[in-house]
């Protein structure tokens, strides 16, 4: 779940030559005031009323993953308006396999490292398997723990119909709630890998139900993830909150991604739905062995590194 760098700005006085009339124009930087959820201007946290007005406008926007302070915080000034404290993390912080072994300690530790590190974007803690399935009380219970130990501003929990009770219940108790249906990681098990889901008409009328299911009950947006794109599409047509696609097409509202996937920092085999816009990996490993080899050389610590 990165976006390109701003066009350099020309020098004051000095217009740019006409651009050939095949070249595309560069984007344009937002006016003063803008209410874009991405480029906009504005330095107070994004709110689910704004992620609102962008479905209403017809804009697009990035969501990203987060885990610690530091990265949130790139992210932040980089524009992100929205950042996923996801369970994500046992894969890719954490060593875990899946998902599956997150706890609420955990989740609600990163959760805090993140909303730390930020000052515009609207944080979503990802509620870990086993602590809303039992049902609303539990759902409640944690996610209240998120909001007031962490200081997110919405949780996010997987499930259509069968988490529409947990979904009603938080949103009526003024927690905003993410919802995620289609592959939903937790489910692993149950699903024996992470197959496509809604393929075939009834798995898709189901996902239709599950996507509306918790749009009734009152979720701010829903993340649509492993979706054929024809079928993301209708979702997305049929809702009036917005779809946010992770391997579900163009045409959701929004588009995640786990930020160790984009920047190139997942070893081994990755989503088709992934694309690497860095290979960090390969980056990071290199300054290691360039520090290993001077340590080695014995020309670091140089002088300008040492005091006298």
């Amino acid at each position: 779940m990165t976006q390109p760098s701003p066009a350099r700005m020309p020098v004051a006085g000095s217009p740019p030559p006409a651009a050939p009339q095949d070249t595309p124009k560069p984007p344009q930087k937002p006016a003063a005031g803008d209410k874009s959820l991405y480029g906009g201007t504005s330095s107070r946290r994004i709110t689910v009323r704004d992620i609102a007005a962008a479905k209403q406008r017809g804009e697009k926007w990035p969501m990203l993953t987060a885990y610690d302070a530091m990265t949130a915080s790139v992210f932040d000034e980089a524009g992100i308006p929205v950042l996923l404290v996801g369970d994500s993390m046992g894969n890719c912080h954490l060593g875990y396999e899946s998902t599956v072994p997150v706890t609420m300690d955990e989740t609600t530790l990163l959760s805090a490292a993140v909303v730390r590190g930020t000052r515009r974007v609207l944080v979503v803690g990802d509620l870990p398997f086993g602590s809303y399935q039992e049902g609303p009380v539990q759902a409640l219970r944690n996610a209240t723990r998120l909001v007031k130990e962490a200081g997110v501003g919405a949780v996010k929990l997987e499930g259509g119909e069968r988490s529409a009770h947990q979904v009603e219940l938080l949103v009526s108790s003024g927690i905003p709630v993410m919802a995620h249906v289609g592959l939903t990681p937790q489910s692993v098990n149950a699903f024996g890998g992470y197959p496509v889901q809604g393929r075939g008409e009834e798995a898709a009328q189901q996902l239709l139900r599950d996507a509306k299911a918790v749009q009734d009950a009152g979720a701010f947006a829903v993340v649509l993830e492993a979706v054929p794109a024809e079928l993301a599409a209708e979702v997305t047509r049929s809702l009036h909150i917005p779809t946010v696609g992770i391997g579900a097409g163009l045409d959701c509202d929004a588009q995640v991604l786990v930020w160790t996937d984009m920047a190139g920092m997942t070893s081994g085999r990755v989503p088709k739905f992934v694309k690497r816009y860095l290979e960090m990996r390969e980056l990071l490993g290199g300054a290691a062995k360039a520090f290993a080899e001077d340590v080695v050389g014995g020309t670091f610590p140089a002088e300008e590194h040492t005091f006298h």
